[in-house]
């Protein structure tokens, strides 16, 4: 496996495990609000993924266009915002009010809006030109599969363990998505490093 197929596999292995690991608990977030918190309602349960997408939406254009596709170094934009992304499973355990899970929808959003362009251009990036369409294929089928196995677990799981228990599993499994992302980090520096990126905070130290 070379260098580019090895970045590929860390970057698609962490969207697995961090998409599966939110597919725990996509199916039943709306349950949890309900039942479970002061103020939850059908109508906060929407507003709670309203804020989410609002919050992505409106932030991730001027990040994209003026920070991440200007930076040769990309995976460090993936890094920050997914390290926000699986802190929300965690304060979501907290949350004993509809507000908590507003600020962790608002922390999501904009992990989101760090991390997915960064992520897809970096995808882009290490693609084999001749084997976009089954790279792609490879990847969206994998984590269609994962996700929709997490769905059907993330409610065994809250019915057997319960909410709280349940959201611990989410970041654990989040977390070692993350893990790989430091990997590829690590990979992405050692480049920066090497003289590849010529423009990158590393090499302008030493001149």
């Amino acid at each position: 496996m070379n260098n580019t197929h090895k970045k590929l596999s860390l970057l698609v292995l962490s969207d697995i495990f961090i998409l599966s690991s939110f597919g725990l608990i996509a199916p039943i977030f709306a349950v949890f609000i309900m039942e479970n918190l002061i103020g939850g309602s059908i109508v906060t349960a929407g507003l709670a993924t309203t804020i989410f997408l609002v919050v992505k939406s409106s932030v991730q254009l001027p990040l994209s266009k003026y920070f991440i596709d200007k930076h040769n170094h990309k995976a460090r934009f993936l890094v920050m915002g997914t390290f926000l992304i699986i802190t929300v499973p965690f304060i979501y355990v907290t949350a004993k009010s509809v507000n908590t899970i507003f600020i962790a929808q608002a922390i999501y959003g904009l992990g989101a809006a760090l991390a997915y362009p960064a992520w897809f251009s970096l995808f882009t990036i290490y693609m084999d030109k001749k084997q976009r369409g089954f790279e792609y294929a490879i990847y969206t089928t994998a984590v269609g599969i994962s996700v929709a196995i997490a769905a059907f677990l993330g409610a065994k799981l809250a019915e057997v363990v319960g909410f709280k228990a349940l959201f611990f599993i989410v970041g654990a499994v989040a977390f070692l998505g993350f893990l790989f992302l430091i990997a590829l980090y690590r990979l992405e520096t050692k480049k920066a490093k090497s003289g590849k990126f010529p423009n990158h905070p590393f090499n302008k130290k030493r001149k």
